[in-house]
């Protein structure tokens, strides 16, 4: 019995040991969460020397980053975008201000609705897509196309150009330009390639259908599209062709600066002011 005595007062010396080193170890399960440091912040990408903003470039074409406001196809504003404002390349921002300083002896300016698109952006619009349910924004942007066949008509695309950096959308505005109202979530909508009069307020030219229509009517030659709202497409395309720009023949406002700067590269740093690279 002393013998057996004395060894259980071992184990109990032994346990109370370990219990006690458990209690100091940077594994036990309460230290842990007192002592570990915490993970680093994810910090987002920063873009690359070539991009600016286009107000650095170019301050006087008018800047309506739809995409930062939930005027859009989908209803909300759109992941990535923290800031209104367009950044390209330097090549595509300094192509602009020629374009811009053309259209200006004439009495016009370009307005710029996107510019730079970040890969999470696109990805949001797939998304979108893929939600058969939400079709909030369906009278005005839509209104003759089934969401199901976004993908397969081309309006939706697991990539877009504009994520390199050197395509724009954009249009014309007559000077001295009007302003125009923001747009209030809920209220009623009116389809993108109705009347002008009768369309979202904007202070552009009329060009047959509102920026960002998911309809044929959008595209830049359609025949239908006669008199003086052709005239204003050709306008527009001719003085960015004049300045190095090809127009995506599906849609009026879609151009791209050639040759790109980053012809086969998809950013993802965010629409902010931080993600520039002082120089």
């Amino acid at each position: 019995m002393p013998r057996l005595a004395a060894a259980l007062r071992g184990l109990a010396a032994a346990a109370a040991a370990l219990i006690t080193v458990t209690a100091l170890s940077p594994s036990a399960a309460g230290t842990v969460t007192r002592r570990a440091p915490s993970s680093p912040p994810v910090h987002d990408p920063k873009a690359t020397r070539e991009f600016v903003a286009l107000r650095s470039v170019d301050p006087t074409i008018i800047q309506e980053m739809r995409y930062f406001t939930p005027h859009d196809f989908m209803g909300v504003p759109v992941t990535g975008y923290r800031a209104p404002m367009c950044l390209l390349t330097r090549d595509t921002a300094r192509a602009l201000h020629r374009a811009q300083i053309s259209f200006l002896r004439r009495g016009y300016s370009l307005k710029v609705y996107d510019c730079y698109r970040p890969q999470r952006a696109v990805d949001h619009f797939v998304s979108w897509a893929k939600d058969l349910g939400d079709q909030r924004m369906k009278a005005e942007f839509y209104p003759r196309v089934d969401k199901s066949t976004l993908f397969r008509d081309g309006y939706i695309a697991e990539k877009s150009g504009h994520s390199r950096g050197s395509t724009v959308d954009l249009t014309l505005v007559r000077l001295p330009a009007l302003p125009t109202r923001p747009y209030v979530p809920g209220e009623p909508l009116s389809s993108c390639y109705g009347p002008k009069a009768a369309r979202f307020p904007d202070n552009s030219l009329d060009m047959g259908t509102g920026f960002d229509c998911f309809d044929t009517l959008a595209h830049t030659l359609d025949p239908r599209i006669k008199g003086e709202q052709r005239a204003n497409r050709l306008l527009l395309k001719d003085g960015l062709e004049r300045a190095g720009f090809v127009n995506y023949d599906k849609e009026w406002w879609h151009y791209t600066f050639t040759p790109e700067t980053f012809p086969d590269t998809y950013f993802d740093f965010p629409v902010a002011r931080r993600s520039l690279v002082r120089h």
